[in-house]
């Protein structure tokens, strides 16, 4: 019988480095469980992407829901939506959650992305999916009221996992945010010990976000430099983290190519891989070793630094002040990007809930 595995399950079973599956899927979260994956993930845009590649397994459950709720907004129908997927998705990582005590086998539900000013409206919605599901990560994004919502909802007891997150000061404040949460929780004789805080950096989309600068203010720089950015971020946030001793633990998400696999490998870390570059990765002949303690090319980040100005924020701890998150371009790109998601998605349930006559 073989006894060849994949390279995410090896990096699973030989290394503390942890393979989450990018979605909440069921096909693609079986997948991934196949191959090493101890949790999951998803988001209003990955949410209308399994509506899209599996309409015809929800349809028929998305017309019950309003037969249902006869008195819902399209809001209430796909809050409902996405709460049965989530249980859905969370029931296959229960064994893992099980096993591992809490600390791994967890689905991370997306609070609304349309409350990233609203702390109290995030906490709330974290209580409520914690009713929904036990093996529960929630996604707050980190903009000046997310890092309020993150302490507050880690002080009730719930798994953060922070997100519209890009920048090692965006890491620092969600880190420090949850210490304080958990020391909150702690002084009232609560249990923290099964507790599992995340913190992603969307190392893609700091990537993306520094070669949209370079394009607009039309900065030419070595091209292989500016596939590094991201990964230059984490690795500092990284020994940052183990410096700190924090309690949470850094996820790397959004890839562009294998660097952001391949060179977090190794790390206490979880690395959240969509379907399609989890094939790529288990299909490729990139080897499972320890990098993450190798630097960055120094000549990479100085010259970053010096022609981009929002890569030295991102990658100095002292870069941004929490006042300023929700300016970053990343984070408004990215906000925009899970907003229109929502709203994506509140079109196929009104489409469904008022057909289109004209049709």
């Amino acid at each position: 019988m073989s006894t060849y595995k994949s390279p995410l399950h090896e990096m699973s079973e030989t290394t503390p480095t942890d393979y989450w599956n990018d979605s909440s899927s069921i096909s693609e979260l079986e997948y991934g469980l196949e191959h090493g994956a101890v949790g999951a993930t998803t988001n209003p845009v990955i949410v209308v992407d399994v509506l899209k590649k599996d309409y015809a397994s929800w349809d028929g459950r998305l017309r019950e829901i309003i037969a249902e709720m006869p008195t819902a907004s399209e809001d209430d129908v796909a809050w409902q939506l996405i709460d049965e997927m989530a249980v859905k998705a969370a029931r296959l990582l229960q064994p893992v959650f099980e096993r591992t005590g809490g600390k791994k086998g967890r689905l991370s539900m997306q609070t609304n992305a349309k409350f990233f000013r609203d702390a109290d409206a995030m906490v709330k919605q974290a209580l409520h999916f914690a009713e929904v599901i036990p093996n529960l990560n929630v996604k707050m994004p980190v903009t000046a009221a997310g890092v309020q919502a993150i302490e507050e909802a880690t002080c009730r007891g719930i798994s953060v996992n922070a997100t519209v997150s890009f920048t090692v000061p965006q890491a620092i404040a969600v880190a420090e945010a949850v210490e304080r949460g958990m020391k909150r929780r702690e002084a009232e004789g609560l249990d923290v010990s099964g507790m599992a805080p995340v913190c992603t950096i969307m190392v893609g989309r700091t990537d993306d976000w520094i070669k949209v600068i370079a394009n607009k203010q039309d900065v030419i720089t070595n091209p292989d430099y500016l596939e590094w950015a991201g990964v230059a971020v984490f690795k500092n946030a990284y020994q940052l983290y183990r410096k700190g001793g924090y309690r949470t633990r850094l996820l790397a998400a959004a890839y562009r190519n294998h660097y952001h696999w391949s060179e977090f490998i190794g790390g206490d870390v979880v690395c959240t891989i969509p379907y399609k570059w989890a094939k790529r990765f288990n299909e490729s002949d990139v080897t499972v070793q320890n990098r993450i303690d190798t630097p960055v090319d120094p000549a990479i980040i100085r010259e970053l630094s010096a022609k981009f100005d929002d890569f030295r924020r991102a990658y100095e701890p002292d870069g941004m002040q929490p006042a300023e998150f929700d300016g970053y371009g990343a984070t408004q790109r990215t906000l925009r990007q899970f907003m229109g998601g929502y709203t994506e998605l509140c079109q196929m349930i009104r489409d469904v809930m008022v057909p289109n006559p004209d049709k």
